[in-house]
């Protein structure tokens, strides 16, 4: 009993720690009462200890995914139903690891594979085809972003390291005071745990206050058309968008109007790729270009190309059924520009895990068939490209063209501004999950990736919530949820590269060796006598 409630009280303190609603300072105590509940197990226990370490820490993390990722259920229920578990299952499994880890070695080298291990599972999951970043620790603070702006050198990994640094110190001392009662273990743990908060904060807080904005800019209008994506989005016909989005675009435009930005797949008729110069979007992109001398119009929009030849079937391609047609298909991002036939394009390349991107195919789809996880967006196995291209200005400024799920994936993004990107554009589609913190978790975790590159976000959403965000992670214009309109101000211009734009998820590779030689040292070390 006192160990269900040791992990049920860890599930909590890590849901109240989770934006937007939450407090990050509880993160920092979160996984003390799931690391003495396995301690408790792993020393006194006799009976199916693997079993229970793995029980318990399924209830804390399925406690944790359910309060913070619950809004997938809104897109569909199958895909909540499993995310929610799958996840649960993988953070368990990573726990037991470190239980496995802990039974053959000092406190010391169990305490730094499970921050190697952890580092490690964040790393796949932003990688591999199932991925699913949105509780990777290093999120926490993307309400808190005065909190971690050092995250230009470290990523979100660095929160994650701080993370569980300051809760095994924490741990530790609550071992060593259970173990000997005395009071001065206490005020030493304060001191040293206070450092280990306010060290890093501090250092976060002096890099805040005296970072400089950027002097060049340019002046954005967004739109925010607020079309539902379940009733009118698919069947509203691109000529009638187009003129919603010009009537948009002309409440805010002004005469030093560079850019107007648009959501992703606002253009929504599933164009084919080979008639693109002459659709519907590229005329009232350009309409909109021309409202102003040296404007641009960035939006996104879905599209696809049917084809016989079975030399272009590629491992995304899709077939039609009944026939011996193929088709891929395209979500993507494109620009024009007043006064220049070059429309630029680009293909989003991180896709939603379900209907944007079948995982290990050629195993699943004889098993599940069509079944998959649909966390919101299109309706097919998509078409990525390798290169995170930038899209240039008419004023010779390039911007990233981040579709949607894209903006989760730090190291994904710095290949943008290596790229050339001064700024970043998030377009986006947030109204698969309702008025849930889904979409308010999505702009919340914009802030980061300003931080890491030191760029500022230009964020069109469809439904909201529509930002330009600083370079600093400030939301300094919004127009709110199931809102429609457009709004007018100045994005900043950076061309300097950061640290973790120059060197990506560096802590993770060093964690993944770290664990690797902890792994097998432990592997073959007696198993300790007593515990730590």
């Amino acid at each position: 009993m006192k160990n269900s409630f040791l992990v049920i009280l860890s599930g909590l303190l890590l849901a109240v720690s989770w934006p937007t609603y939450g407090f990050p300072l509880f993160i920092f105590f979160a996984f003390v009462p799931l690391l003495l509940a396995e301690f408790n197990i792993r020393n006194y226990s006799k009976n199916q200890v693997r079993l229970k370490v793995f029980g318990l820490s399924y209830l804390s993390f399925f406690i944790w995914n359910l309060t913070t990722t619950y809004w997938i259920y809104f897109s569909t229920p199958f895909g909540g139903i499993f995310a929610i578990l799958a996840n649960s299952l993988l953070m368990s499994l990573v726990f037991l690891l470190y239980h496995l880890v802990a039974k053959r070695t000092g406190f010391s080298a169990a305490s730094a594979f499970l921050v190697s291990i952890w580092m490690v599972f964040e790393k796949i999951h932003l990688n591999w085809d199932f991925s699913w970043p949105w509780l990777n620790l290093g999120n926490v603070f993307s309400e808190y972003i005065s909190w971690v702006q050092w995250y230009e050198y470290t990523g979100t990994f660095g929160g994650t390291l701080w993370i569980w640094l300051v809760n095994i110190a924490v741990f530790k001392a609550v071992l060593q005071f259970l173990q000997f009662k005395e009071k001065p273990i206490l005020y030493r743990a304060a001191l040293k745990i206070s450092a280990l908060i306010f060290l890093p904060l501090g250092i976060s807080l002096f890099i805040y206050y005296d970072y400089q904005e950027p002097d060049k800019g340019l002046e954005v209008v967004i739109l925010q058309p607020n079309i539902n994506p379940y009733t009118q989005k698919y069947t509203t016909n691109d000529s009638i968008i187009g003129e919603l989005l010009l009537k948009l675009s002309q409440e805010s435009l002004s005469d030093s109007t560079d850019l107007v930005l648009a959501p992703e797949t606002v253009f929504a008729d599933g164009t084919r790729l080979s008639a693109f110069s002459n659709s519907e979007a590229v005329f009232y992109g350009e309409q909109i270009s021309r409202l102003n001398p040296d404007m641009s119009f960035l939006g996104g929009i879905s599209m696809i190309d049917i084809f016989q030849d079975p030399s272009k079937v590629a491992k995304q391609s899709n077939r039609i059924p009944d026939s011996n047609a193929w088709y891929d298909d395209y979500n993507s991002a494109f620009i024009t520009r007043n006064n220049s036939n070059n429309i630029q394009l680009y293909h989003k390349s991180k896709l939603v895990v379900g209907v944007e991107n079948f995982p290990y195919q050629s195993i699943l789809k004889p098993l599940l068939g069509n079944i998959m996880i649909d966390l919101g967006g299109t309706v097919a196995m998509k078409t990525t490209q390798e290169d995170r291209e930038v899209l240039w200005l008419n004023n010779g400024f390039g911007t990233a063209p981040i579709i949607c799920y894209e903006s989760v994936y730090g190291e994904y993004v710095t290949g943008y501004v290596k790229n050339g990107a001064g700024f970043l554009s998030i377009i986006t589609n947030d109204a698969w999950w309702g008025n849930t913190q889904g979409h308010k978790q999505h702009l919340s975790y914009a802030k980061l990736r300003a931080v890491e590159t030191r760029r500022f976000v230009a964020r069109s959403a469809n439904t909201g919530i529509s930002a330009i965000i600083n370079s600093r992670g400030n939301v300094e214009k919004q127009l709110g949820y199931e809102k429609q309109g457009s709004f007018r101000g100045k994005v900043g211009i950076n061309r300097e590269k950061t640290f973790y734009v120059k060197y990506g998820d560096y802590l993770a590779r060093i964690a993944q060796f770290l664990a690797l030689f902890i792994f097998l040292f432990s592997m073959v070390k007696f198993k300790r006598k007593r515990p730590a």
